[in-house]
């Protein structure tokens, strides 16, 4: 079900089609014990690019959400990190590291059923870090400390002045 390229969609721009697409891959991934029930469907010019579902349980690792791996599919499927122009639909509100995703990725817009309060009902904790990261670094649970500016800044300079420098 995670290998587009074998049954490519097509052709359906219906929002709703895309979101229950979505709902089956949260439902499949839950129901086999790979992650939370999450699934997450990239979709650009009314194709499916990527498709996910959460795999955090299944490949120990808590970065495997549904919205990550399906734009790391969309991308690898465009061979290009920039998905402008391409849609995600995915069954719950992204977390605020999907979301830098989305955004990272250029994704035009953001479709999702299910609110951030409501993952938090059943005891994702997103609303907890949507609040944290409001605060300044120094309030925040998580301690953040910076060192050696001055010697990271010299990587910045370097990499700014570099003919190999590409902006994302």
């Amino acid at each position: 079900m995670d290998n587009i390229d074998d049954n490519p969609i097509r052709g359906n721009d219906d929002h709703f089609y895309w979101l229950r697409l979505a709902f089956k891959l949260a439902q499949y991934g839950s129901e086999r014990g790979e992650g939370g029930p999450f699934g997450a469907v990239v979709v650009l010019d009314g194709e499916a690019i990527g498709l996910a579902h959460n795999e955090v349980l299944s490949s120990l690792d808590p970065t495997a959400h549904a919205e990550i791996l399906a734009i790391r599919r969309a991308a690898k499927k465009l061979s290009s990190f920039d998905l402008e122009r391409s849609i995600i639909y995915t069954s719950c509100e992204p977390c605020p590291m999907c979301f830098s995703a989305i955004y990272w990725a250029h994704i035009s817009k953001v479709y999702y059923a299910c609110c951030k309060e409501d993952a938090q009902e059943i005891g994702f904790q997103d609303a907890l870090l949507y609040e944290e990261l409001k605060k300044p670094p120094q309030q925040r649970k998580l301690q953040t400390i910076q060192l050696l500016r001055e010697e990271g800044l010299s990587i910045l300079k370097n990499w700014e002045k570099s003919p190999l420098k590409v902006i994302y």
